[in-house]
């Protein structure tokens, strides 16, 4: 994992070129030979790949007003990667990709209108049970709080979950999505959610009385199909 030394030519560096690719962690910039995968892909990998190519046909599918107009909502919103200057933006194709997944995430996938992003509320989730049904699903339960919104009801959550040994680290490679779906809700900023996950013994080929669990969650508007930035939260849980 080598280090790039800024220079004068070059104050920093992203993305890749030829074999290298420049990447952040911890706010260091470091480079690695660019990786050539050759695994073909999960079933649920090929899923996704496949409605991101939709997208794309969909992008260019439409006229160039329209185009222009997600452009022009996409100045007003800042791009969480480098480089990291206060007129930095996404462009119109990123914010039409991003509604239109997240719509696909939701189960209703099809060709977004252009919409301006609105920022989303504070939120957070609290870890509060876990439990096996029917033999083989586990039910994970949560309390969910998303606040200052007039109607928090309008986002669900996704979560993208790893079971490990207890103790043991998260592996992002290992995540899987799970979308959430409502158990009784204490209120409308105060409500309780839970991811199913079925045959949880066979996902991550452990079959334990105790677990940790990683789970990265945020937030997807189901009025605009846009997502925002992922929390993180780690906890241990006995069944």
């Amino acid at each position: 994992m080598p280090i790039y030394e800024p220079n004068i030519k070059f104050s920093d560096c992203w993305s890749s070129v030829g074999n290298i690719t420049f990447y952040h962690r911890n706010g260091k910039c470091y480079w690695r030979s660019k990786p050539v995968p050759v695994f073909p892909g999960t079933m649920g990998q090929m899923e996704h790949l496949a409605v991101h190519l939709r997208a794309l046909e969909s992008w260019r599918s439409l006229s160039q007003e329209v185009q222009m107009q997600w452009s022009v909502y996409a100045k007003e919103v800042a791009a969480h990667r480098p480089p990291f200057l206060n007129e930095n933006h996404i462009s119109g194709y990123n914010l039409f990709v991003s509604a239109y997944h997240g719509f696909a995430t939701l189960g209703n996938e099809h060709v977004p209108a252009p919409t301006r992003f609105e920022e989303f509320p504070s939120f957070y989730v609290e870890f509060v049970s876990a439990e096996v049904e029917e033999g083989c699903n586990m039910l994970l339960r949560f309390s969910l709080f998303a606040g200052s919104a007039d109607n928090p009801m309008r986002y669900r959550a996704l979560g993208k979950i790893q079971l490990v040994e207890p103790g043991r680290g998260c592996h992002p490679g290992k995540l899987r999505n799970y979308l959430s779906v409502e158990a009784s809700p204490d209120s409308l900023s105060h409500r309780i959610i839970l991811f199913n996950i079925p045959e949880y013994r066979s996902v991550w080929g452990l079959d334990l009385p105790e677990y940790t669990m990683h789970i990265r969650y945020l937030l997807i508007d189901s009025l605009t199909g846009f997502r925002n930035y992922p929390h993180k939260l780690s906890c241990s849980f006995s069944l």
